[in-house]
């Protein structure tokens, strides 16, 4: 008997297989775009603050702004493996060899880093699947993993080293917690629960949310009659000894968690200030969730959404409360960040198969029911596949690797050379390259990494600039600024609002006042990807050899 209960669910678990084959195959697919180079600007700070904590031999991150402690812990732990796999097999003398290798290319250990998050991508997607079995089955659950499978947004999100992904899966467990609330009220499960909601909030702050799922699922056992005594102080005093575990520092370092939550409170960014609450509703709508789900995919999500709180219990108490719950806390923040949707991803999976598996339900039985749900699937997966394989094409094509091909091209050996973003792709290339950096002004690049610099001097540098450029220089150090070629990638994010930015954009137009514009490149879609970039080249100041007008 149990052979043949085996043998039937062979063709589920072949389904999963593929599925999560194509998920990591999708996920792999330009991993490693842009290096040596760091595209991403959050990447840095990850990757420089998991290295601190290992050159001071500390276990105390220093940085709370997501919190980001289970990603640094993580990172950390992918820092020792690739030292020591260098290390055993003589490609690194030492702990300084492979620093200093990292230092001269980051893919070193940029690349293990993305893969671990990949890792937690394929988790969610798994996880996905186990979410929509319980809820409604095999054929549900599969059909939400396909379709989180091929999500551009969450693709582009398990190749980047942030918190967004790895938060999502500990949410994810935090649901299938939940469901163990629903269906039996143990005292487990709330405590799993618990635990669940501390890690996701040690990972990122808001991902505490998933509290809402095994609250929901208490209140939907009291209504019913069932009284699970001391389950919510259950559930609230393994969250919070969870988080503290976790990331002890939290209270050992409180002054520079309070510093780091107002740095991270800023009501304002260049090209991501908010509207307001309908406006950033719209925005997510409009935006993330369209783009990666297509209007077939968006319009099956809305209507699995509340078609599966009207048909199932489960569905009513756990998933419908928590997405209305996390979708209009997101909305009413300041800002508005693509990634702020990505633990919202699995949930439109499960709500848009959801759909697609009742429409299939009210199908009289036949042969065409299932012909029918896969080329109904078919319908909804072929745009999404398309946007992924669109949005990997343009990661691959980034603007700023176009302005660095023009330098090489065009610019003469021995040129000093201004960079706004981690232009790592120069560094092998005769240029003399200086970054800008807050009050420092303008500092050599190499002179910079040779001193192995911290992201916690990074961070005091900085002060409370939402960014490292141009900008946010100190206008007294301006002149340090001064290079024969000026990359910038940032001055037309600030020129879309230049109410909001009037004294970011002064600074620009001090520095590259009498510049010629040499090289352009924005962003298009299927083509490549990116901020707008200029490169100007500077004329010499009045009195270094070029006279000024009479």
């Amino acid at each position: 008997m149990a052979a043949s209960a085996s043998r039937q669910r062979w063709p589920e678990r072949a389904a999963l297989l593929v599925i999560l084959l194509a998920a990591l195959a999708l996920r792999l697919d330009g991993v490693g775009f842009g290096l040596p180079s760091l595209n991403d600007p959050d990447e840095p700070l990850f990757m420089m603050t998991a290295l601190e904590m290992l050159q001071k031999q500390s276990l105390n991150p220093g940085w709370f702004g997501h919190p980001g402690t289970t990603t640094l812990y993580s990172l950390v732990l992918v820092i020792v493996t690739v030292g020591g796999i260098g290390l055993a097999s003589g490609r690194f003398a030492d702990v300084d060899a492979l620093a200093a290798a990292a230092y001269a290319d980051p893919g070193i250990l940029f690349l293990p880093a993305r893969l671990m998050i990949v890792a937690f991508g394929l988790l969610c997607v798994w996880l996905t699947y186990r979410l929509g079995k319980r809820l409604g089955g095999a054929r549900l659950g599969l059909v939400a993993a396909v379709i989180l499978a091929v999500n551009a947004v969450h693709i582009e999100y398990s190749q980047i080293i942030r918190t967004d992904v790895q938060a999502s899966a500990f949410m994810l467990l935090g649901a299938v917690a939940a469901l163990g609330i629903a269906e039996r009220g143990r005292r487990r499960d709330y405590a799993l629960a618990g635990v669940c909601a501390g890690l996701a909030c040690a990972t990122k702050w808001p991902a505490a949310a998933i509290g809402v799922t095994a609250l929901c699922a208490w209140a939907g056992r009291l209504a019913e009659g069932q009284r699970d005594r001391g389950g919510p102080a259950l559930l609230g005093a393994a969250a919070a000894l969870t988080l503290i575990l976790v990331s002890p520092y939290l209270l050992l370092d409180h002054a520079t968690v309070a510093q780091n939550l107002s740095g991270e409170a800023r009501p304002f960014h260049p090209g991501a200030t908010g509207g307001g609450f309908f406006a950033n509703l719209g925005w997510y709508a409009a935006g993330p969730l369209l783009s990666s789900l297509g209007w077939i995919g968006l319009a099956l999500a809305a209507t699995g959404l509340v078609w599966g709180a009207g048909r199932t219990r489960y569905w009513a108490v756990v998933i419908l409360p928590f997405c209305l719950f996390f979708l209009a806390m997101i909305s009413l923040q300041s800002l508005r960040w693509e990634r702020w949707i990505v633990p919202l991803l699995p949930f439109a999976a499960l709500a848009a198969a959801r759909a697609l598996c009742g429409l299939a339900a009210l199908l009289p039985a036949s042969r065409w029911r299932s012909a029918l749900l896969a080329g109904a699937l078919i319908a909804v997966l072929a745009p999404m596949i398309g946007a992924a394989r669109s949005d990997a094409t343009e990661r691959r094509h980034d603007t700023r690797q176009l302005a660095t091909a023009w330098l090489r091209a065009h610019a003469p050996a021995g040129s000093r050379i201004l960079v706004e973003h981690a232009a790592f792709d120069l560094m092998a290339s005769p240029y003399d390259l200086s970054f800008p950096l807050g009050s420092a002004g303008c500092v050599d690049v190499r002179a910079l990494l040779a001193g192995r610099v911290r992201y916690s001097r990074v961070e005091s540098l900085r002060g409370q600039s939402a960014i490292v450029d141009i900008g946010h220089v100190d206008p007294a150090q301006l002149a340090t600024c001064r290079a024969d070629f000026v990359v910038v990638s940032n001055r037309l994010r600030y020129r879309a609002d230049p109410a909001a930015w009037a004294g970011e954009l002064a600074r620009y137009d001090r520095l590259l006042a009498g510049a010629r514009l040499r090289f352009a490149a924005r962003a298009e879609p299927g083509r490549r990807s990116g901020p707008a970039v200029e490169v100007y080249e500077l004329r010499p100041p009045r009195g270094a050899g070029e006279p000024g007008p009479s």
